[in-house]
């Protein structure tokens, strides 16, 4: 992701979803959930189609709510997930 200070990281345990997080300017923007899944925030219409496509599911942090603009994923590669996460760097942090 590069060197920007207003990017920070939470580490599992932390009272943010008890995840591993990411955040820009105080934010979450990507985190991996305690079973593994990547968890990204992205513009709803993007989640939208991501999931039609079949490439994630709407998060809903085991509470039955899935959230419309957060999308996990259970597997991809590390590029796919580099990739999601400048996106919802760049739908958070602006």
């Amino acid at each position: 992701m590069g060197r920007n200070p207003a990017i920070t990281h939470t580490k599992a345990g932390s009272r943010l979803f008890g995840s591993s997080t990411l955040k820009v300017h105080d934010k979450i923007f990507a985190m991996v959930w305690f079973d593994g899944l990547f968890v990204v925030k992205l513009p709803e219409a993007l989640v939208d189609a991501l999931v039609s496509a079949g490439q994630g599911e709407r998060f809903d942090s085991h509470l039955d709510h899935p959230m419309k603009e957060w999308l996990e994923l259970r597997s991809g590669s590390a590029e796919e997930w580099l990739a999601l996460a400048r996106e919802a760097l760049e739908f958070v942090g602006t």
